[in-house]
């Protein structure tokens, strides 16, 4: 299944997940290079997922603000994560785990 998204970015900080434990929503804990959030509605957690020009990762999270074809990536910095902006791309679910 192919999904074009609107990808974003967040950290495991108050300002962008409201806690800092960096606990997913599925129990995990978030790795840079390997964890987003998503709809689960849309993409199902476990999901291994190939985000064009970004890489391949797996839904382990959501997040109030993720809702429909919209993915956020994780990142271990906050600044980082504020500078990475807002990206269009496609999304490839792989797998569900």
């Amino acid at each position: 299944m192919s999904l074009n998204v609107t990808v974003t970015a967040y950290c495991a900080c108050p300002i962008c997940c409201g806690k800092s434990d960096g606990i997913t929503s599925s129990g995990a804990l978030a790795k840079e290079k390997h964890t987003i959030a998503v709809d689960p509605n849309v993409i199902p957690m476990g999901s291994q997922v190939h985000l064009e020009g970004l890489g391949t990762f797996i839904a382990e999270d959501t997040g109030g603000a993720i809702k429909g074809n919209r993915i956020d990536v994780y990142m271990e910095d906050h600044n980082q994560a504020l500078q990475f902006g807002i990206l269009e791309t496609k999304a490839r679910l792989f797998k569900i785990i």
